[in-house]
Order: C-alpha cells, then sequence, then structure tokens
C-alpha cells in the first residue's frame, strides 16, 4: 500500500459565503475559463468551465422564456455523461429544482417517476432508453440540450402546478427498502456544503484529476463526483458506464489523481495487477455507497497497491457522512471513518448512546442532513418531518464505533436475522465467505423457517468452473465452521450465476430474499450445513 504523497495545501471551501452554483461558475469563468471540467474517459471529448458557464447562462434565459417558474421541477435523463454533468450544474444555477432520471430505465418507469414527483418538464440529450415521445406522453414538456442550447423538443399541455412542500435544489426517490418510497429533497446549501466537505478532506486542488465511473442520477456520482469537482475548479474524468477492460487504460490516458469507486467495483479491480506507472499518481481510491469486506480491501490494495479510503453515506445528507483520515497510515481498515461535518452516534433501542463496541442504530444530524421526507398523493407533494426530537435522524443502519470514534457497520436494521432468539448480522457472514480469494461477492440473508423463525443463507458469485462449484460450497462450509459459532453458519451456501444489483453495484437483498423463499435451494451447486 503506497504511503501519503507530499502535495499543496488545498484550500479551505467549507464555510465559504455565498457558496452557490451560480458564483462558483462566475468564479471558474473569469479565473480559468479554458480549464477543463469534465472528459468523457471513453472518448476523450471534454467540457470548459467557461462551456458549462455558457451552458448556465442559456438554461437560466430560457428557463424565462420557456415560462419555468422558480424552484419548478425539472427531470433530467442523460445518456451522454458530459451532458449530463452540465445539465445538473446549469440547472442549479438556473434556480430550478431538478430531479435525476436513470436513462436506461423503460418508459413506462419513466412516466410513474416523472408523475410521482410532480415534474413539469423533462431535459433530455435524446440518448435514454425512452424516446423523445415516450417522455412527452409521460405528461411532461420535453426539452432537448445540446450544443445548441436548451429548446422545446416535444410540448404537452402545462402539467397544473404541484405545490413544493418546501425549496429543494434536488429530488431523488429513494430505492424503498427500508419502508414505504419517499421522495428526498435537497437544498442547494446541503449540495455544496457536503461538496465543500468532501473537496476539503479528500484534500482536492484545483490541479486533481478525478476518475468516477459512477451514474450522475445517484447522490454519489453527482456531489462527490460533479459538485466537489465544481467547488475545488478542478477536472473530472466521467464514463456512463464502468470497464473493467478499460479502467486502468483511462486511468493512465487521463493522468488521474484519485477515484471514486464502489465496493462492487473495487471487488473486481481486486483480480487485475495494473502497472506500477499506471497507479503511480493515484493518491487513494475513495470507496462508498456498501460496506467494503476486509477481505476485498486487502486483495484489491495488494494487487494494486493503491490504498483505499472507506467512507459512508446516503442521499439524505447529500452524500458523504463518514470518513477515514487521508493519509492511509491513520485509517482503520473495516470502518468507515468518523463524522465529517456531520454529527454521528449509536443508540439503543431507547434512543440513548450505547458504549464503544456496542452496536446500535446509527443516527446522524446536521446542517447537511434533511428537515423533511415528502410523497405523492392524489392532492400532490405532501411532507412529513425526517429528523426525530433533538434533529437526530435515523439511518436504518447498524454500527459500533471503536474507543477512538472510528465508525464501523454491521448492516441494514432491516437486514439483521433472527435465529431463535440470535440477532446475526450478514456483513460479518460475508466478510468469512469473502476470505476466500475466489469469492468475488457474497450475500447471506434470512429465510424462513418453521422452528428457529430465521435461518442465514449465503449466495456467491465465484471464479471457479461449474464443476468446481460443489467442492467450493464444501470448502466455503468449512470455513464458516472454523471462523463463526453454531448459530451464524449459513444453512445453505450456493454459488450463483449473478446478483441482482442496482446501478451502484448494491446488492437488492430484497430480491435475493424473494428468491430464496421461492426456491430451496435456490441453485442445484448447494450442500446442506
Amino acid at each position: 500500500m503506497k504511503t501519503m504523497k507530499t502535495r499543496s495545501t488545498p484550500t479551505a471551501h467549507t464555510g465559504r459565503r455565498g457558496l452557490s452554483a451560480r458564483t462558483l461558475l462566475l468564479e471558474r469563468r473569469d479565473t480559468t475559463p479554458l480549464r477543463t471540467a469534465f472528459v468523457e474517459g471513453a472518448s476523450g471529448r471534454r467540457v470548459t468551465w467557461g462551456e458549462i458557464a455558457v451552458a448556465a447562462a442559456d438554461w437560466t434565459a430560457q428557463r424565462h422564456s420557456l415560462g419555468v417558474a422558480p424552484l419548478a421541477r425539472v427531470g433530467v435523463v442523460m445518456g451522454d455523461p458530459l451532458a449530463a454533468a452540465t445539465a445538473h450544474i446549469a440547472a442549479l444555477a438556473a434556480g430550478v429544482t431538478v430531479a435525476p432520471l436513470n436513462p436506461q430505465a423503460p418508459a413506462d418507469e419513466l412516466a410513474v417517476e416523472i408523475r410521482n414527483l410532480g415534474l413539469s418538464a423533462v431535459v433530455t440529450d435524446g440518448g435514454a432508453e425512452a424516446g423523445l415521445d415516450d417522455l412527452a406522453t409521460a405528461g411532461a414538456q420535453v426539452w432537448l440540450t445540446g450544443p445548441g442550447g436548451l429548446r422545446l423538443a416535444r410540448f404537452r399541455p402545462w402539467p397544473a402546478p404541484t405545490r413544493s412542500p418546501g425549496p429543494a435544489a434536488l429530488i431523488m426517490g429513494s430505492s424503498g427498502t427500508t419502508g414505504p418510497r419517499k421522495i428526498i429533497p435537497l437544498t442547494e446549501a446541503q449540495l455544496l456544503g457536503t461538496a465543500a466537505a468532501v473537496a476539503d478532506h479528500h484534500g482536492l486542488t484545483a490541479d486533481e484529476r478525478g476518475y468516477s465511473p459512477l451514474p450522475l442520477f445517484h447522490i454519489n456520482g453527482l456531489v462527490v463526483g460533479v459538485l466537489s469537482t465544481l467547488v475545488a475548479g478542478s477536472t473530472l474524468v466521467i464514463d456512463s458506464k464502468f470497464s473493467r477492460r478499460h479502467f486502468w487504460s483511462t486511468v493512465a490516458d487521463h493522468d488521474v489523481t484519485w477515484v471514486n469507486l464502489v465496493p462492487a467495483i473495487i471487488g473486481l479491480l481486486a483480480e487485475t495487477v495494473p502497472p506500477a506507472a499506471v497507479t503511480e499518481r493515484i493518491r487513494f481510491a475513495r470507496s462508498a455507497s456498501a460496506p467494503l469486506a476486509p477481505g476485498t480491501l486487502g486483495r484489491f490494495e495488494g494487487r494494486t497497491g493503491l490504498s483505499v479510503l472507506e467512507t459512508y453515506g446516503m442521499t439524505e445528507a447529500a452524500s458523504q457522512i463518514a470518513a477515514n483520515p487521508l493519509d492511509p497510515r491513520d485509517r482503520r481498515p473495516g470502518s468507515v471513518g468518523r463524522g465529517v461535518g456531520i454529527e454521528v452516534r449509536v443508540v439503543d433501542e431507547t434512543g440513548h448512546p450505547v458504549r464503544p463496541d456496542t452496536v446500535g442504530a446509527v443516527e446522524i444530524r446536521g446542517a447537511h442532513v434533511v428537515d423533511q421526507y415528502w410523497s405523492a398523493t392524489e392532492q400532490g407533494l405532501v411532507a412529513r418531518p425526517a429528523r426525530r426530537p433533538g434533529g437526530w435522524l435515523t439511518t436504518g443502519d447498524l454500527g459500533r464505533f471503536d474507543e477512538d470514534g472510528f465508525l464501523y457497520l454491521v448492516g441494514r436494521s432491516d437486514d439483521v436475522i433472527n435465529r431463535g432468539g440470535e440477532k446475526l448480522y450478514p456483513a460479518e457472514i460475508e466478510a468469512v465467505l469473502l476470505g476466500d480469494t475466489r469469492v468475488t461477492a457474497a450475500v447471506v440473508v434470512g429465510r424462513h423457517h418453521p422452528i428457529v423463525g430465521e435461518e442465514p443463507v449465503a449466495f456467491v458469485l465465484a471464479d471457479v468452473p461449474p464443476a468446481g462449484r460443489a467442492r467450493l460450497t464444501e470448502e466455503l462450509h468449512d470455513r464458516c465452521r472454523r471462523a463463526l459459532s453454531a448459530f451464524k453458519r449459513p444453512a445453505d451456501i450456493s454459488v450463483a450465476e449473478t446478483l441482482p444489483c442496482g446501478p451502484t453495484g448494491k446488492v437488492r437483498r430484497a430480491d435475493v430474499r424473494r428468491q430464496a423463499a421461492l426456491t430451496r435451494p435456490l441453485h442445484r451447486q448447494t450442500v446442506r450445513a
């Protein structure tokens, strides 16, 4: 693992007065208009800060000419990552409320999102899976954006305005995995405040060149990638999707200094050995969006020579909540670090903080944390408080602090398996399975049992031929017998062809639980413990 590199001291962005997309863009336009803001890794196409400032001015002017009211809700459906990055910054500067939407989603899914979010218009570059007519049929005006500026593409009668429960610069729908689906509204101050905290903590200067192959309709790619680059005035290489085949060549071609990744990508890259010349400029590989198994972390750092900066975030906090120290010597493997600009605590069932090394519910509080959730009703959008008394928001995560205040996540509250009264945390079992170097991914879920209530079952992806799967499951059972108490051991371990994942590579556990309940065993290559 490489040591910390000596570099210039970054500008302190946190706490700057008047921090807004408009003022930041004016600053970039006046000081570094020709500096590249974003580069598409696959093609090498690029856009400068001066060009983004022009696009933002165009958005502002045409917002007035198209009759768009301030804080009107506008969906962004972009297949081109350069267009998406430009559109999100321009929308912030123009003062509309933007809703990032998945360009790969089918038309019917986008139609539901347009209705639920109460969107009056959708902006697209024409690269979405749903065509212009499909988007217009969904009930919103459709605008095209590109080199020719922002223009009306398909007209629909302006929908009756849906009253906003409050101000928001960005709204995102939750996955609904922890309860009813909700809409998360974030203000410009929350978005840019978190982006500034990321830039400060990560030591981003104007000379940095990051690489983020993460989707721009998720909070990580938007805030940690696009908006922290805006705050720092640096450069970001972006791609619409991750490619293991071209990852290291992209890093080399664009002189990348830091990379923004998720555990699923880190697991794939852990099987590669890039030339030292490719990675020598990279200060760190950032990991977020899901827990990173210690075995995967060790393999990645050993194979690549890169240090991993483990972090923790969620949409309700405009992305980052906690992070390990920037200096690799001060990090704690397996920990997501300490709070960055946000208070973090771990509480028991009565809401009282617990002692170090005691598992409890993770709660957060701070200016970057949402105050309310929105939900769609027949009467329009309605709000409900997001925080508990005292200003604390319950994350749904379970974790513990060590004696030095480093946070360790052990799972989600709804993922806990109750086996005869004993609580099992999937992350602990998954870490044991991932200790086998052949296992590239593992997920443990609870399955109904008529006597003990639930039993843990495991599904893994592994780099073994089909003929070797039965032997692998036997050896994984042996590994669990050596490492885990009897009640924690999986009843079944199955080698799967694929695992259901979202766009950021996070496993959809609800889908795995449903399939585990329907089929017993799920795959032929299953061995009973």
